[in-house]
């Protein structure tokens, strides 16, 4: 699976059950990546994605054991059980250290994945975001 995830320089993902921030650029960019295929997603992250109709989304509690080969995910949750089955980060990274208590957990410079794309967007409500793609080293 490609597993989509916005972290802050620090790496957090959420704090007191409340995603660390949002930016429409991802959104949109977002749209690109994704194409015709499906984005799975929980409902909570749902929520973010419901005014934006560009991108199809499969929304279920359990769509990381649910996603197969190639299926996008956007996570905002721990992934630790499901690290096996990513192929594919596509990580945005917002430019400021936010409080955290839900991290990242996979180490894409333990020499396992390999930057495949850098690029930074000019965001809404962030100057500067920063887009990396890493693919899994087989």
């Amino acid at each position: 699976m490609v597993i989509v995830v916005c972290v802050c320089q620090n790496n957090g993902l959420m704090f007191n059950h409340r995603r660390q921030s949002r930016d429409r650029a991802v959104l949109e960019d977002l749209a690109d990546v994704c194409g015709a295929g499906r984005l799975y997603m929980n409902f909570y992250s749902y929520k973010m994605f419901q005014e934006y109709t560009n991108i199809p989304a499969l929304v279920c509690e359990d769509f990381l054991a649910q996603a197969k080969e190639g299926d996008f995910c956007f996570i905002e949750q721990d992934i630790s059980p499901y690290i096996e089955k990513v192929q594919e980060v596509i990580l945005y990274q917002w430019n400021r250290k936010y409080p955290a208590d839900v991290y990242f957990a996979i180490d894409l410079k333990n020499g396992e994945w390999q930057l495949e794309k850098s690029e930074d967007l000019k965001g809404f409500s962030h100057d500067k975001i920063t887009k990396e793609v890493y693919k899994k080293i087989l």
